[in-house]
Formats: C-alpha cells, structure tokens, sequence
C-alpha cells in the first residue's frame, strides 16, 4: 500500500498521511532511423534510467551551484560529481520549452508556438502537442524503457483539459503512470490533480512539490519491486517555483533573514559567486540593474518587509524542491540504480517577472488564499548576470541551468567541469534516444513524423565535442538565433509590429550579459543572419508574428466557440439554478452532425426559462452585430428553446427569441442587436421551458462577428 509522505523540514521530518487518500491518486491505471551510435557499444542490459528533472520559472543563478544564495546542497552534489553547461537554453516560455523537451523540435513544429491557452488558427500555434510529433516517452517506451511522469504536463489545449478530451494527455503520449496537473499552475496546497486519466480535488495537508517527489519515489520503488529488469524514463516536472508563492513555513523562515539584504547587493554577491565557480570569465560584464527596478534603499520599511518576505518564499520553494530530488537520489541508491541512472535537471523559461496579485490585502506562502508572486525587482536578481526575463529571448529569458549526472556514463575525470559549447532544450530528446539505443520513427500511430531537429549531447560526456550549429527562437515576435559566438535578438514590444531595425548583434564569447551591440559594426554578419533566421521562420510556420498580450489571445480564442462540441463541453458554462435539473452530457451515438453533439434531458421541473442553460461566454466590442446559428432536435414535438445573447453582468439582451423544435433536425439563424458598448456578452441556450422526461440536441453551434 502506498502512503504519502509529507516533508516539512529539510532533515528527514516525515509525517504519514493515511494511505487511502492517496490509493485513489497513484493506482496503475517503429520505422528505424537511429540518433547517434553511443550505445552501440553497450549491451541491452548496460542501458541507462533516466530521470529528467525541470523546474519553473527558474531563474539563470538562482541555485547554489549556478551562483544562487537558496541552499540546493543536492543539486550541487549532482553538479560536482557531474557536468553543468555554461551555455544552455530553452524556449522561453513554459508551453513551448515543454513541447522542445518532449519532441525534439521547435516548438512551432510540435503545435507549441504560443502557449496552450488558445488556438491562433495555425498549425505551429494550436496551442496542442500534434500528432507529426513523437514524445521522448513514446520512443524510448519502443525501445523497451518503461515511462512514468509526475508534474506539469501543460501540452494540451486547455479546453480540451476542461471537456476532458484526453487524446493528448500523458498516458495518451507514451507515459506508463502519470501523476500531475495537466494545465499549467496550480495552487501548491489546493488543486485538481490527475492521476492517470482521472482527476481529484487534493485532500488536507497537502503540498505539491512534495507530491510530486512522493509519486516519482513510488514509481522507481514499485519499478524495482516488480522485478523489471528493463531500464525506465521518469520525467519529473516540478512546477516550482513557478508562482503563486506557496511554501512550507520552515523553509520560508530559513530565508527571511538572508533577503533582508536586498537585490542590489545580492545581485553583486552572485555576480562575484559566478565569477569565481567559472560560469563567466574575469573579464566578462554584468547587466546593470534593470531600469524598471527600484534601488533597495529607497524602498520604505513596508515595502522592504514586504518584497523580503517574496524572495523568501520563493526560495522556499526552490529548497523544497531540492529536498524532493535528494529523497529522489536516496531511492535511486537504496534501489541499486543510481550508478547507472542518467540525471538531467533544467528549467522551462528564465526567470518570471509577471505581475501577478489575486486582491489579497496581505501575503502568506503558508496558505491558499494567498496568491502573489515574487514580481519584476526579485527576477532582476535570478536572471544575474544576464538581462531580461520569461518570454522573451535575450539571455535573461532562455539560459538555463542545465546540470547532467550519469556515474556509469559519464567520464571521471570530467566531474565538477563545465561544457563551454552551448546546447538547445531540442537536443535532449537526440540524446535520451542515443544513450537508450532507441529509434526515432519516421512514422508513429500512422502519423508522419516530423524528422529530428536536436543533436545528441551524448559525446560531451565522454570528453568529445559537438558541432551544435545554429539554433533558433521565436516567442511573441522577440526572435534570435544563435551560430558560433554569434547571437542575433530582438526585443518587441506587445500590441506592436516586429520592426527589422530593433535587430541586435553580440559577440557571447566575449559579451555573455549582452550588453555591447555590435549591430552597426558588423551589419552584413546582422543581415546574414536574419536572412536564416526568417528561412527558418517560414520552414516552421511562425509567421504571421503576433504581438498581442496573453489576455487578447486569449479573449480571442473565446470568439471561436466549441460549436461542434469536438472539445466535448469545454469552455461551456453549464448553469442550473438547482442541482439535479438537467442531464447534461456530450452524445457520441445520436448525433446531429460529426462526432458530437450536446445532449440535453430534462429531469425535474424548472421554476423559469432560464433555470437550465448551455452558456458561452465572449468579448463584445461596442457596435458588432452577430450571427448566431445551431442546428437542434428534440424526442417530441413542439419543444420550446430559448436563444439569447446577453450581458454577462446582467442587463437587456440583444438577441432573445424563442423556436419550437421537433424530431426532425432543423437549422436556425438570427442576428442580434448591435452591441451597445464594449462589454463581456454570453450565447445562452436556454431550456427551463422543456417538458420534463424531453431530450434535446444542439449542435453546429456558429457565432459570427458581421462586423
């Protein structure tokens, strides 16, 4: 029986948690085209575990061994007794580096070019993992690997997630087990956790980080005692320290001391850390502190208080995370595996500077109601020595930590070394695939694959170079490219056009921190570039660039209704003025056109026409007109519908009328009023009018701006 465990403090206090409120949560519910040739040379049974291991939201310096002031004493004794690279990068952005990590391409390749919050309409940004894409999961599970997951997945559409269409979850996209959130953040005490393809609300005393070390625990303990003698790939994907700033109280009282400091001094201490551990050289510069940042000293006591209190409770988070990978190693060693285990830790994106502040008037990391984050001035601090931050490309935004620890596999004298070459989040796929002796398919479930774009960083562990190349980025229309000691980047800025002459050129052998812009010096090697850039731009489909913020993306994707219910009833409000009114459900059977339709049973007398109703809800600019259209039937004649548009907030619709449907399919279109001001309007069906014991079938639902 498996039991929770619940760690409160960094030296082994463990508390148990009665195991049937986990039972529930953890049950078990190739063409060959070959990589590299590493494992030629080892037999089948010599082949690696792998255990990749990613944070959120971690800033360049934020760990010890990267130059950090957060105490990660496991992650320094991976990094000593293995490699860390100076140079290696993400996507930027949370979607995107997951979807690079799990396929080995861009993330425009793999459905990713944006986040999972929306479809833009375009397959490089339908915001889902697709099916021209193969996970490393998949591979190496036709390889022979068992694949088990904990974390955030944070690759399927997220209205999908909410009809729980599971087609792209990770059971679906070769993980054995799975345990985790499938969107993106989540409440660290108070979340729906999946397990498999199920879903729960958390019980008491619970913490997700700790959750997630507990799971990948169980699953290399129930690996080794159900006598497998295959090798297994676990992903363990941390969402900490991505915000909201929940900590254990121990932790965060460790820290509050330590950040009473300030960022402008912490910021030099790791900037002399850096120096002297070798990320940089001697004589490589720093980013001055960022202009939007205000000096510590001139924040009142209030505020210092306050801002410590953030940065405490963030690294609060980090150390429970480092806590969560040693108990992770114990088990690797008290199971005989970890001589033979390869380990990669990372992070998603750089570090996050995103405002974010649920109204609360106070800040407690110890409690669910609090919901903040560490904000601008703190992110300044983990992106040292490098400028900028998550969404964008210059350094601050996609160098990450990457550490690698494989005693078996890696060569002796090379521990405690850096990599100097830089390498791409895409080249981890390459090099799972070569180390497992594993294929990567030209066709998977019938699908064609798109071909590798990751090289095998395999050989640098064994002291051989990698010829990288050049490596590619768009997020947001902020675009690079990196080729030797070259980088090409540019900053834009949202609700505005990608303009060629923000163009930056810097030389990252000698200007890491990105602060002398050689653009004007050397301007054919500037052109040079962007001409491959903008190839590689086409290749992959990230045109057209869209600059809009997350929000008006997001609005957007509510304009496009789940009309034909192919996302089940995700993003439909489903309203009931009691419990028990209306069935209502998705019909796969009795359909009125393609896979799905709506299906409404009365149950019980409504009180009102509007007691029961099918609701979308959109943004209505001030004199748009709509077309909306749907096509029903019912099991009797004569049965009235309700169709509205109407104000959210309450208020007189602009489009009320009432059909009488019957057995035969019938379609029907009205236009609304103009609207009368920008405002949130909703489409509502209503059926508070049905007879009891009647059924209805909505589908081929339209809305369209006439605009």
């Amino acid at each position: 029986m498996l039991t929770r465990i619940n760690r409160l403090a960094p030296k082994a206090v463990l508390r148990f948690i009665p195991a049937n409120m986990w039972i529930c949560l953890l049950v078990i519910s190739l063409s060959p085209n070959r990589v590299l040739a590493m494992t030629d040379t080892l037999s089948h049974d010599s082949r690696p575990n792998i255990v990749l291991i990613m944070a959120d939201d971690l800033g360049f310096s934020d760990i010890g061994c990267y130059g950090g002031e957060v105490e990660t004493p496991q992650l320094n004794e991976l990094a000593k007794n293995g490699l860390r690279y100076r140079q290696f990068y993400n996507a930027a952005r949370c979607c995107p580096s997951r979807a690079a990590l799990m396929t080995g391409l861009y993330p425009h390749q793999a459905g990713m070019g944006w986040m999972a919050a929306a479809d833009m309409g375009t397959p490089a940004y339908a915001g889902n993992l697709n099916n021209n894409s193969v996970t490393i999961a998949e591979v190496l599970r036709s390889a022979g690997y068992s694949t088990y997951m904990s974390g955030k997945w944070h690759l399927t559409n997220e209205r999908k997630i909410e009809g729980k269409v599971i087609d792209n979850w990770p059971i679906q996209r070769g993980f054995d087990r799975y345990f985790g959130i499938i969107p993106g953040g989540a409440n660290y005490f108070k979340a729906t956790i999946y397990s498999n393809n199920r879903s729960y609300r958390t019980p008491k005393n619970f913490y997700l980080t700790n959750a997630i070390s507990d799971t990948s625990i169980a699953y290399i303990r129930e690996h080794a005692q159900a006598g497998k003698k295959n090798p297994f790939f676990l992903y363990v994907a941390y969402t900490a320290p991505h915000w909201p700033l929940h900590a254990l109280k121990p932790e965060i009282d460790k820290y509050v001391e330590r950040y009473k400091k300030g960022w402008d001094v912490l910021r030099q201490e790791r900037f002399k850390k850096i120096r002297e551990i070798g990320l940089i050289r001697q004589d490589n510069a720093f980013s001055p502190r960022d202009s939007k940042v205000q000096a510590w000293d001139r924040l009142s006591d209030q505020e210092k208080e306050d801002m410590t209190m953030r940065m405490a409770i963030y690294a609060a988070q980090i150390d429970l995370m480092d806590q969560g990978i040693k108990h992770i190693v114990d088990e690797l060693k008290k199971q005989g595996q970890f001589e033979n285990t390869l380990i990669f830790f990372l992070s998603d994106n750089g570090a996050c500077a995103e405002y974010i502040s649920r109204e609360k008037e106070y800040l407690d990391g110890t409690k669910a109601d609090s919901y903040e984050s560490y904000r601008q001035s703190w992110a300044n601090l983990s992106s040292t020595p490098f400028r900028e931050y998550k969404h964008y490309v210059h350094e601050g935004g996609i160098a990450s930590p990457l550490i690698v620890h494989w005693p078996k596999g890696i060569r002796k004298d090379l521990n405690n070394s850096f990599i100097d070459s830089y390498g791409h989040i895409i080249d981890l796929m390459a090099t799972c695939a070569d180390v497992a002796g594993a294929s990567y398919p030209e066709k998977y479930n019938g699908h064609t694959i798109q071909p590798l774009e990751g090289k095998s960083l395999a050989p640098q562990f064994v002291g051989k170079q990698v010829d990288r190349g050049k490596i590619f980025w768009e997020h947001e229309a902020n675009i690079a490219m990196r080729d030797g000691k070259w980088k090409m980047v540019a900053k834009t800025k949202e609700r505005t056009d990608f303009d060629k002459a923000s163009l930056e050129l810097y030389d990252m052998d000698n200007d890491p921190s990105e602060l002398y812009d050689l653009a004007k010096k050397y301007p054919k090697q500037l052109e040079d570039m962007y001409k491959e850039w903008h190839a590689w731009a086409e290749r992959i489909g990230a045109f057209p660039l869209n600059t809009r913020t997350y929000g008006e993306r997001a609005q957007a994707y509510r304009r496009m209704i789940n009309g034909d219910f192919e996302d089940r009833l995700g993003d439909w409000k489903i309203y009931q003025a009691e419990r028990g009114l209306a069935r209502i459900e998705v019909d796969t059977k009795d359909v009125i056109q393609g896979r799905n339709t709506a299906k409404i049973t009365v149950q019980r007398k409504a009180s009102n026409t509007n007691a029961v109703a099918l609701r979308w809800p959109y943004p209505a600019k001030k004199g748009e007109k709509f077309r909306i259209e749907l096509a029903s039937k019912a099991n009797r004649p004569k049965t009235t519908l309700t169709i509205a548009v109407e104000p959210v907030a309450g208020g007189r619709p602009v489009l009320n009328e009432q059909v009488e449907i019957s057995g035969d399919v019938a379609v029907y279109r009205f236009e609304t009023e103009c609207i009368p001001k920008d405002e949130g309007y909703r489409v509502s069906l209503k059926f508070g009018d049905v007879p009891v014991a009647t059924s209805v079938w909505v589908d081929d639902i339209k809305l369209t701006s006439l605009q």
